[in-house]
């Protein structure tokens, strides 16, 4: 069974059709990249795998949406349940303006998931899965915000995985970085896919290739070509991705 399965997936802003019958299968712990050109609905998709267009004002959607098996737009789901599994990481790192410890400490609090001791336990943890622990073990009261931006794109992460996410949405995760940053944050990735299902947004095709094993080319609404990302680079079925992917629009 596919960790999200998506079928017949169209998304409306008032009477525009922002989504046009996107249908993909997206396999636990592999990352997928979506990639098309600017306002091709990269971000929109991925914003629908846990709902947030739904805070958007005049938004309509069509279709299904499963995350490991369970519907998420026939009935109305638990947000903070699905929020909870199914985590997202912007363009630009956003921490809380807290120290280090409560911004990872936040999530589990208010779940419930854990205090003391046991809350300490999983800060380190988080911490040391995004390999920010040795460079922050001795910082831990210090604000967030003054750490650099490759760090708080770490934090962020790291808040994801302190309560337990399954699925990390990251749209555009290194656009405010520089290239060491950019490689730092490609190479965290790589080593989460071992426990993570991750959905990439990039712009920048060379990450995509880098990173992924999958990927979706998106142009207009429409999700044109989906499938292992050797073949699309390479051997693309459709002349709309061999188009884009060869630099002749987009």
């Amino acid at each position: 069974m596919s960790a999200i399965e998506i079928r017949g997936l169209n998304l409306y802003y008032g009477k525009f059709q922002a989504l046009i019958n996107v249908n993909m299968a997206v396999e636990a712990k592999r990352i997928t990249a979506l990639i098309g050109s600017s306002g091709c609905g990269k971000s929109t998709l991925l914003r629908c795998i846990n709902r947030m267009n739904d805070l958007i004002e005049d938004v309509r959607t069509e279709g299904s949406v499963k995350v490991d098996g369970a519907e998420i737009y026939k009935v109305r789901p638990d947000f903070v349940k699905l929020r909870k599994k199914v985590g997202m990481v912007f363009q630009r790192p956003n921490p809380f303006p807290l120290s280090v410890y409560e911004n990872v400490a936040f999530g589990p609090r208010i779940h419930h998931m854990a205090r003391g001791s046991e809350l300490d336990g999983i800060v380190e943890a988080s911490l040391k899965d995004v390999l920010l622990w040795d460079d922050l073990k001795d910082k831990l009261k210090r604000s967030a915000l003054g750490l650099s931006l490759e760090q708080r794109q770490r934090l962020c992460i790291a808040r994801l995985i302190a309560v337990r996410s399954e699925v990390l949405l990251m749209d555009e995760p290194c656009s405010a970085l520089d290239p060491m940053a950019t490689l730092k944050i490609e190479e965290l990735m790589q080593r989460l896919k071992k426990d993570y299902t991750i959905i990439i947004v990039t712009h920048n095709m060379q990450q995509a290739a880098r990173v992924s094993e999958d990927t979706g080319f998106m142009l207009l609404g429409e999700l044109v070509e989906f499938g292992r990302t050797e073949e699309i680079f390479t051997k693309p079925r459709d002349k709309r991705t061999e188009d884009y992917i060869t630099g002749r629009f987009g």
